[in-house]
Parts: C-alpha cells; structure tokens; sequence
C-alpha cells in the first residue's frame, strides 16, 4: 500500500500529474529516435546550439500572449527552423564549417532571446522558459506535444531506409544519387520540431536532456538501430516517470529532475552496459 501511494496514487489524485506523465511517454516516443540519429551522425553539438537557438521565438511568443506553452512552442519552430536555415545557407556558401556556423547562430540567438525576455518579464518568468515546467501543460500543448511526436514517427517510418543510408554512408547516397540532402533537411526539421516539444516540460536550456541522454546511455546496450530506438526510448519513458515522482515528492523543479534521472540512466549504462562501458574495459582490456 505504501509503494502504490509512493508510486502510482499521486497520478490517480491530480489531473496535471496525468497530464505530466502523458507528455513524457509522447516525448519518449518522438525524442528518443531523434537522439538516436543525432547520436550516430555525431550531430549531438549541432542538436544543443539548435536547443538554444529556439530561445528568440520562445521570447516573442512569451512577450505576445504570455506563459502560453502552444504560443511559445510555435515561436520556437519559427526561431529554430530560421537559424537552421540560416547556418546551411552559410555553410553551402562559405568555408565555414557547419557546427561553426551554427554555433554562430545560436549564440546570436541565445543572447538575443535572453534581453527579450529581462525587457518584458522578471527572473521567476526567465527561469520558467530556460528550466520549463511540464506539470502546468495544458491539454492545447498535450495536443502540440502528441501532434509532433506521431508526426515524427510517422515521417521517420517514410524515410527510414534512405535517412539511415544518408546517416552512415552519405559518399555511396550521393554515388547512386538518392538526395541525401533532402533527407537532411527533413531530418533536421524533425529536430527542430522535437527541441520545441521537449521545451515544453524542460525549458529551452534542458531541452536536449530528453533527447540526448536517452540515447547516449542505449549506445551501451545495443547495437541495432531498432533496438537503440527501442532502448532510447525506454529509458526516456522511465526518466519521464520517476523524474515526475522525485519531483512531486521532495518538490524538485521538474524539468531539471528529469534530466538528472536521465544522466543517472547514462552513468549507469557507461559503468554497467553491454557495449564499450567501462566494466567491459575492466574485464576485457585490449
């Protein structure tokens, strides 16, 4: 009976608890796969700048319509997809690499996002957009939530094969001419889609949390990029669920106590895990 109070009751008693838990498990299911292919891209640092680069938008929806999740979230699509945009087009015209021109951008981004948000609100309003706060989603960002998360199964399902060729050969897509450029670009709308979805529960600066360390810890379980999906999720999916208990119960900020399970899933998978984690480097060393 103590366990069911300590773990199940608390989502029976309060509607934002259940609306909480539902946006982790649609998060789970969008972000986790995305992480993935960050992951095996080696895309990750680009994946933070754009986690920032979402901050201007997330600003200009915050100035017209207030703390409103769906308002700010669509702000941050527009921000994110421009910045994007912005560092491909220097990147295909100038000798800069990418990961240098988007770093460029987003700390552009970043800084900017920050003065417009000090210029309209007070500090307990900057911490609410940089840290999140997924136990006041409402059910119009339920809905944006659960609408980016299908939407990014589903287009994943679509380009599965020439976005996993494009991932670990881009030479040979480029060879028999499948437009790995326009998986690209896919891809990193899907990003971009999914950092504003994540910012809903963990803030602009956490955002990457859900997305990332997910799929950092299944690196040491598997090898498949089925079962990395399956294992990233999974463990975004338990980080969701026991960061809402600690959170409800010691009265942790949310979106911080998510991440912090999380990196606790990613230290434990780089000591214990199948693949490359350091126990195999104690009992097999080269």
């Amino acid at each position: 009976m103590i366990m069911f109070d300590l773990l199940i009751a608390p989502f029976f008693e309060f509607v934002f608890l259940k609306r909480a838990l539902v946006a982790s498990l649609s998060l789970a299911c969008g972000c986790a796969p995305i992480g993935v292919l960050l992951v095996l891209r080696r895309m990750s640092l680009l994946g933070d700048a754009l986690s920032h680069a979402i901050l201007p938008g997330v600003a200009m929806g915050y100035i017209f319509a207030g703390l409103s999740l769906a308002i700010m979230g669509a702000g941050g699509i527009l921000a994110g997809l421009i910045v994007a945009f912005l560092a491909t087009l220097v990147t295909r015209f100038t000798h800069l690499r990418e990961d240098a021109s988007f770093v460029g951008f987003y700390l552009i981004a970043l800084a900017f996002g920050a003065v417009m948000v000090s210029l309209k609100g007070n500090s307990v309003d900057l911490i609410h957009i940089l840290f999140g706060d997924i136990l006041s989603v409402n059910k119009a960002s339920l809905l944006m939530i659960a609408g980016i998360s299908t939407t990014t199964l589903i287009v994943l399902a679509i380009i599965y094969r020439p976005l996993i060729i494009e991932c670990f050969d881009p030479l040979f897509m480029r060879t028999i001419g499948g437009k790995g450029s326009i998986y690209h670009v896919i891809f990193m709308i899907l990003v971009v889609l999914n950092l504003v979805a994540a910012f809903q529960a963990l803030g602009t600066l956490m955002s990457l949390g859900m997305i990332m360390l997910p799929a950092i810890a299944a690196r040491f379980w598997a090898r498949e990029v089925w079962s990395l999906f399956l294992i990233a999720s999974g463990i975004a999916l338990l980080s969701g669920y026991i960061g809402l208990i600690f959170s409800y119960h010691y009265v942790w900020p949310s979106g911080p106590a998510i991440s912090l399970v999380a990196g606790g899933f990613y230290i434990v998978s780089l000591c214990f895990g199948y693949y490359g984690s350091l126990r195999q480097a104690v009992l097999h060393p080269r």
